[in-house]
């Protein structure tokens, strides 16, 4: 009978020194009721490694045609180190750009998982939430761009809370920039960049903070949301409370704050150019078939001229605003925003009493003759605005 669990090493023991003894060797392995393999097996262990190979071994191969070389492993450890907050889908896109071909990416995270460097992945439950202006999702480039300040944080340098702008369709960064302040002025000065740089988007879409929207203003218009239109671009907000509607940019955030804040650097500016440069030439983009958003991108060919000297109606009457945010009609004083003084604001009959008023192709509202009263539109309806020539046909 074979050998009882609980007294095989005794046994192995005993049968392994009479082994190097016996005359008879098949009678010995009668005796402990194992075959002459299995005897065999025992007494060139003893020979070979005294008691020690007597213990049972794992029956575990020693190696596999499928295990990883160890300059494949290094490499992987490489990119996991000079990249920490990358997932493994992102190295072995990386990995079969320097060295293909690459290994699976179940191979890489079995490194990442000996070496202890795999992060369990939080699942959250998607909101329902929709986003303004029909949920227009870009597809091309230049077609919405993105903007919005990074949330605060302390550095050597003081407070930190960069700008950031993207360009929805490539991902593509185009800017994130340590700012003095939050002025319209400021910001201005970096749109202005931009737009000389890489041409006009169709919209942009921010949230309603300043200086990109004012609370209480018409529609939210700031003077900074004002000098878009006036540029030709459409506005897109996000609802208040609702950093969803913005998701992308606000994903874009995670990753600056994971990557960039609360590390030791050298320079600001400097360090966020650095994590630009990153982010567009050598991340991999599983949205963009792993490919960077620099291989992407294209620059707008709406071309930047300037800032016009005036809004112009064609078919339209016009009236300009006054500093205080008024303007005059039919002997009237009626007060619309102060972001709009100094521009011009097209007035349209309408089938009723009313006149509808634009700001370039955006509807502020109707004004009301008989009572030289003005009411806006009402934005919490999830409509785009209609334009001049729809108005018209109304």
């Amino acid at each position: 009978m074979p050998w009882k669990e609980t007294e095989a090493m005794d046994q192995r023991k005993e049968f392994a020194l009479k082994a190097m003894t016996t005359a008879d060797f098949s009678e010995l392995c009668r005796e402990y009721g194992i075959s002459r393999e299995t005897g065999y097996k025992w007494r060139r262990r003893f020979v070979e490694e005294g008691l020690g190979g007597l213990r049972e071994k794992s029956r575990r191969p020693q190696s596999s045609p499928q295990q990883l070389e160890e300059d494949v492993v290094c490499r992987i450890l490489r990119l996991r180190y000079a990249h920490p907050t990358w997932g493994a889908r992102k190295l072995v896109a990386l990995y079969e750009r320097q060295w293909a071909p690459a290994p699976s990416e179940s191979s890489v995270k079995r490194v990442l998982g000996k070496a202890g460097l795999l992060r369990k992945s939080v699942v959250r439950r998607a909101s329902q939430g929709g986003r303004l202006n029909s949920g227009r999702k870009a597809q091309a480039c230049n077609e919405v761009w993105t903007v919005d300040f990074k949330g605060w944080w302390h550095d050597a340098e003081g407070k930190c809370e960069p700008l950031t702008v993207r360009d929805e369709f490539s991902r593509y960064v185009l800017a994130v920039q340590a700012l003095p302040n939050a002025r319209t002025e400021t910001v201005r000065a970096v749109f202005e960049e931009l737009f000389k740089r890489y041409g006009l988007p169709k919209a942009i879409r921010s949230d309603n903070g300043p200086p990109f929207a004012a609370s209480q203003g018409l529609l939210g218009l700031s003077q900074l949301a004002v000098w878009w239109l006036a540029l030709g671009l459409e506005l897109e907000r996000s609802r208040p409370g609702c950093p969803q509607d913005n998701g992308g940019h606000e994903r874009l955030h995670w990753d600056l704050c994971r990557e960039v804040e609360g590390v030791r650097y050298v320079g600001r500016q400097p360090t966020l150019e650095q994590w630009r440069h990153v982010f567009n030439e050598e991340r991999p983009h599983e949205a963009l078939g792993m490919r960077f958003p620099k291989e992407v991108y294209v620059p707008s060919e709406r071309r930047y001229t300037g800032t016009p000297e005036q809004v112009t109606y064609e078919g339209l009457s016009s009236r300009r605003v006054q500093r205080a945010g008024t303007l005059r009609y039919a002997g009237q004083t009626i007060f619309l925003s102060r972001a709009l003084a100094g521009w011009d604001v097209g007035l349209q009959a309408t089938a009723t009493k009313l006149l509808a008023v634009y700001f370039g192709p955006l509807l502020l509202g109707h004004l009301d003759v008989e009572t030289a009263s003005f009411r806006p539109i009402d934005t919490t309806v999830a409509a785009p605005s209609t334009t001049p020539a729809q108005e018209a046909a109304a």
